[in-house]
């Protein structure tokens, strides 16, 4: 934990100074040459601090952008997002949540409840599995082929008697996802529980989350998952639009 705590040190005091050297960052720490030299050798290698021209010098570095990023698109999803979820939870009337892909699953970040929830099922901050669930799927099926890959190679969990586990089948329902823009999950993550999910896209085009809508199966029935399918694929759409994506279709018009 100190080691944890002297890094970070490093990183408000170069924030304050812009730059400084390791004598200098030793008696901020109050830590000897050495040990400051080691912990900004560590930042530097993850790119959190960088060595300007001058010698010996470090400032802050390109990798707290790449973090404060990540954090931005979170910020930016939930906001642009929260209308768009709740106008849709009224229209399926069932529960919506905004997934982002977290290393080897998906983390929902935001939750509306539809007026035909009877019980409060809070997937706030829960990771899902991206094999199992429609939001995982989407998220899948646009990761980078190497990572998709790496995923479809690892032992694939079974949750239930209707996870899909074969690495083939994976493999087709991921393809037909990119096709028609929309993932499902029929009891594969939770017996009595089905979804349909669509993908988010930033400006750049890269998906960057799922939106989905779940339900009990007695009710969001496989009939019920095609007939609200449209209307989940819009409202990604809405959001994506919101984060600064506009379709190649629409660029031309």
């Amino acid at each position: 934990m100190r080691s944890v705590d002297r890094a970070v040190a490093i990183l408000e005091f170069l924030g304050r100074r812009e730059e400084a050297g390791v004598t200098e960052i030793a008696a901020e720490l109050g830590v000897h040459k050495s040990t400051a030299s080691r912990l900004a050798t560590a930042l530097e290698v993850r790119g959190l601090i960088e060595q300007t021209d001058e010698r010996g010098k470090y400032r802050l570095g390109l990798g707290l952008i790449r973090l404060a990023g990540a954090a931005t698109v979170r910020l930016d999803l939930s906001r642009q997002s929260r209308r768009v979820c709740e106008r849709l939870a009224a229209q399926v009337a069932e529960t919506i949540n905004l997934a982002i892909p977290e290393r080897d699953a998906a983390i929902n970040i935001d939750q509306v409840l539809g007026p035909s929830a009877i019980t409060t099922h809070n997937w706030l901050g829960r990771r899902s599995p991206l094999h199992a669930t429609s939001s995982g799927k989407a998220l899948l099926a646009h990761l980078p082929e190497p990572q998709r890959e790496s995923t479809l190679a690892a032992p694939l969990e079974r949750y239930t008697p209707r996870t899909v586990t074969d690495p083939g089948t994976l493999r087709a329902q991921l393809a037909s996802i990119r096709t028609e823009g929309c993932a499902y999950s029929v009891e594969e993550f939770e017996t009595g529980l089905n979804a349909v999910a669509a993908p988010v896209l930033t400006v750049n085009g890269q998906v960057v989350a799922a939106l989905s809508a779940s339900g009990p199966s007695f009710r969001l029935t496989e009939q019920r998952l095609l007939e609200i399918s449209p209307l989940v694929r819009a409202a990604a759409r809405k959001i994506s639009a919101r984060l600064g994506y506009l379709r190649r279709s629409e660029t031309h018009g």
